[in-house]
């Protein structure tokens, strides 16, 4: 699925915050190899159906065995291996007799240490590896899953590997120990051991994510493939909200654009917001903030929430919406199933200007049968002149006034919204009191 540096942004899947990144809270991973497989899950989203099944089936799977996962593996261990393959080590001799292993500790005190001390890692290392392969050994695994499984049987298939599973955990490795799986390691294994690494950071990504699923109580989506987008969900609220009231949701080809209105601080653009993430995880392959959520397979997310003018471009924020528009137009204009949407329209120029916009736009959006469109804004006036148009659907979010406070009660709600409360903000913030006294 197309997703574009602008929409990841809108969305806040990746935040420099990280009370505001959405990757940041789904991030459980243990090991900074998992961390970067789940980043590059979250940057390449998913674009065919099967994928998206396949990924579900194996956190459901994964969600199953949270409580088995093996500890020992942690991002400190692989750090300490890591370091142990790259350093250049003094050649540990292939025979580890006991005069070559006295020798070595002797002549190579540094060397020797290190080895030993990352020994203990390998161990914690391998024994986690084999535990992983037994949580599986009598389920129905999905394909992908035991591709990596088949990988790790077949690179622990050596007497050493063996022999290390059968130590006792708390023996400490003789000299003679240190020196043969040493060199076994280091030498033999190397390659081996990192590749090793590389499939359980794929692991660790899917354990955050089915972890992510299970400790948030996601709901995996319903995904379907065919020609015209729809998107219906029960339940839908905001990942990153610690109370979030929730919405129901229904878009289809007949009713393919929402034009959404309300005040400011109403909810308008956590519920966009809430919308497109949903989409996204689902392109991922993960649950969603959802009782229940059904959808078409979607070819791209497009968003125009947060634009920002350009000084030194000499680029005005009218500019930068009319150039977002544009790309807009011309991306979605393809015969692909888009998710488009679009917070506030023209807020850089005057009313009157803004009004006319606003309807080019949306009485040119319209047309496009094959994509989905929630457009919210504060100029109600142009919502009569659209009712003529069956595929649009007017929500608005409502505010009520209890003594000059402002009351949200961001319930999704059927109709145009016609709150005004910009005044009584300002009196409410004591600013024309200030004004009067001037």
């Amino acid at each position: 699925m197309q997703i574009d540096a602008t929409s990841y942004t809108d969305l806040s899947i990746f935040h420099p915050e990280e009370e505001f990144s959405v990757f940041h809270k789904l991030n459980f991973t243990r090991t900074s190899g998992g961390k970067d497989w789940l980043i590059r899950y979250f940057k390449d989203p998913f674009h065919q159906l099967y994928q998206i099944k396949s990924t579900q089936d194996i956190l459901r799977l994964m969600g199953e065995k949270i409580n088995s996962w093996p500890e020992q593996i942690t991002n400190g261990t692989l750090l300490v291996i890591e370091r142990f393959l790259d350093y250049n080590l003094d050649p540990l001799p292939r025979s580890a007799d006991q005069m070559n292993s006295y020798l070595y500790r002797l002549l190579h005190s540094p060397d020797f240490s290190l080895a030993r001390f990352s020994l203990t890692h390998f161990a914690d290392f391998i024994k986690g590896l084999q535990k992983i392969v037994e949580l599986f050994r009598e389920v129905n695994v999905p394909a992908k899953l035991e591709t990596l499984l088949s990988k790790i049987r077949i690179l622990l298939k050596h007497q050493q590997i063996t022999e290390l599973v059968n130590r006792a955990d708390n023996k400490n490795f003789s000299i003679r120990e240190t020196v043969y799986y040493g060199q076994f390691f280091h030498a033999t294994f190397r390659q081996h051991a990192m590749d090793l690494i590389q499939i359980f950071s794929q692991l660790d990504a899917w354990y955050s994510m089915a972890y992510a699923v299970r400790h948030y109580d996601l709901h995996f989506p319903e995904v379907t493939e065919q020609e015209d987008p729809f998107f219906e969900a029960k339940g839908l609220y905001h990942l990153l909200l610690d109370n979030p009231v929730s919405y129901d949701i229904d878009m289809n080809p007949s009713s393919n654009f929402i034009f959404l209105t309300g005040a400011n601080m109403a909810g308008k653009s956590t519920f966009i917001k809430s919308v497109g993430l949903a989409v996204f995880l689902a392109h991922t392959g993960m649950g969603v903030p959802a009782k229940s959520m059904k959808m078409t397979l979607f070819d791209g997310i497009l968003s125009n929430i947060n634009v920002v003018d350009n000084i030194a471009k000499g680029e005005s924020y009218f500019f930068n919406e009319v150039q977002r528009i544009k790309n807009t137009v011309l991306r979605i204009n393809d015969g692909k199933r888009w998710l488009v949407l679009i917070d506030e329209l023209f807020k850089g120029t005057n009313i009157q200007d803004a009004m006319k916009c606003s309807s080019t736009v949306i009485r040119g959006l319209i047309k496009i049968n094959h994509a989905l469109f929630i457009l919210s804004t504060h100029l109600y006036e142009i919502g009569e002149e659209l009712k003529e148009y069956p595929n649009i659907s007017f929500r608005f979010f409502e505010t009520k006034t209890v003594d000059d406070q402002l009351v949200f009660s961001y319930q999704l709600k059927e109709g145009i919204s016609n709150d005004r409360i910009g005044y009584l903000i300002l009196k409410r913030e004591k600013v024309v009191e200030l004004l009067e006294r001037l």
